[in-house]
């Protein structure tokens, strides 16, 4: 049985200046492998993307929130131990990289280019992944969930492939603000399912899109105003498949230590059985620089409408899509992906048989989930 909690570790030093910043930052990432799993295909990422380098969390930290913005994302891969890993460190590094080299330099804090920076990064790591798995047949199929937040002055952007989950927990209330890409959400929209009802259905685990598979992705790009004391919580399904919201909320209010946060939901999890990788990044946001709470403020899913973007008579969102992932792959093409060893290792360690089979057998299982999901939606 794993401790459910562990003593307080000392937090680490502010950064030099960072106690001038109007917007403070304390954050904390832990993932755990679950109680059924034997490798963990989850990979996250914080970092502040003025210097581009990822936290590496032993202690909470504490920073002012930098002109150039903060990253954090979780992604949970899939297609087997080797090619799940793969796929999602290979996300995570290419979204950071991305942002560090393509926005940070711009020294811009227009939201609108910020949002589209999530977005165009996003896209390259799906190119990324779906010509590393076009390359080694034995990988086809392989993918991984992406829930990307960028922090820019009091406002949180975001870029949502798959069913990786964002809460915003104001007041002891943990409010979802991303939207599951997933067949339930699809069938609870449709009117077809209740919320209760899915989430006990066997089928609450299939998505309908992740990064990898496919050439072309759609991307739900949303974005949340911040307020002094806002918790986010990002993490993936081997959480938020089995701990409600209201636990989520509950959890927050009741312990401020951040470290200490994500290690009481990663134990409800296993406590619930750990069916799966769990992976939970912690932040709060706090400063002068944030207007207190208001009763007014939304809280929840709310798309982001880039200015200026509009579709052309004739030109499908499809076409658009398309094109900028083409542009995408030119500059990857100049910036390619340097895997972790560990990841590559993993990879080396699975054999080409056992790989192909699971590639097979996604590529099935994914045609005939389509099939079915074409003929509810037809009648």
């Amino acid at each position: 049985m794993k401790t459910p909690v562990e003593p307080r570790a000392p937090r680490m030093p502010t950064p030099p200046g960072g106690n001038d910043a109007p917007i403070m930052v304390e954050i904390f990432a832990l993932s755990d492998v679950g109680r059924t799993r034997e490798h963990n295909e989850d990979a996250f990422v914080v970092a502040d993307l003025a210097s581009g380098t990822p936290i590496q969390f032993t202690h909470v930290i504490r920073q002012g929130a930098g002109k150039a913005g903060h990253l954090f994302m979780v992604a949970d891969g899939m297609g087997g131990a080797a090619a799940g890993e793969l796929a999602s460190e290979t996300a995570v590094d290419v979204v950071l990289r991305f942002l560090r080299e393509q926005w940070a330099p711009r020294r811009s804090t227009d939201p609108a280019t910020f949002a589209v920076a999530l977005e165009s990064a996003t896209e390259m790591a799906n190119s990324a992944i779906y010509r590393h798995a076009t390359e080694h047949p034995e990988l086809r199929g392989m993918g991984t969930t992406a829930t990307i937040a960028g922090l820019l002055g009091d406002e949180l952007y975001l870029a949502q492939v798959g069913d990786s989950r964002g809460y915003l927990v104001r007041d002891g209330v943990a409010r979802q603000i991303t939207k599951d890409q997933s067949l339930m959400q699809k069938l609870i929209e449709a009117g077809e399912i209740s919320e209760e009802a899915a989430e006990q259905s066997e089928r609450r685990n299939i998505i309908l899109q992740a990064l990898g598979p496919e050439a072309v992705i759609r991307i739900d790009l949303t974005h949340q105003r911040v307020r002094r004391g806002d918790v986010l919580i990002l993490c993936s399904d081997g959480l938020s498949g089995v701990v409600r919201s209201e636990e989520i909320g509950r959890t927050v209010s009741e312990e401020h230590d951040l470290q200490l946060i994500c290690r009481r939901l990663i134990a409800l999890a296993n406590a619930l059985g750990g069916p799966d990788n769990i992976t939970v990044v912690a932040a709060r946001f706090d400063g002068a620089g944030l207007a207190a709470p208001n009763a007014d403020d939304h809280v929840g899913h709310r798309a982001y409408a880039v200015p200026g973007r509009e579709i052309v008579e004739g030109e499908s969102l499809d076409d658009l899509m398309r094109a900028r992932t083409a542009q995408m792959e030119a500059v990857f093409e100049t910036t390619p992906v340097s895997l972790p060893p560990a990841v590559r290792a993993a990879r080396r360690e699975q054999s080409l048989v056992v790989r192909g089979v699971l590639a097979a057998s996604a590529v099935v299982l994914g045609g005939y989930l389509v099939w079915r999901l074409l003929q509810i939606f037809a009648r």
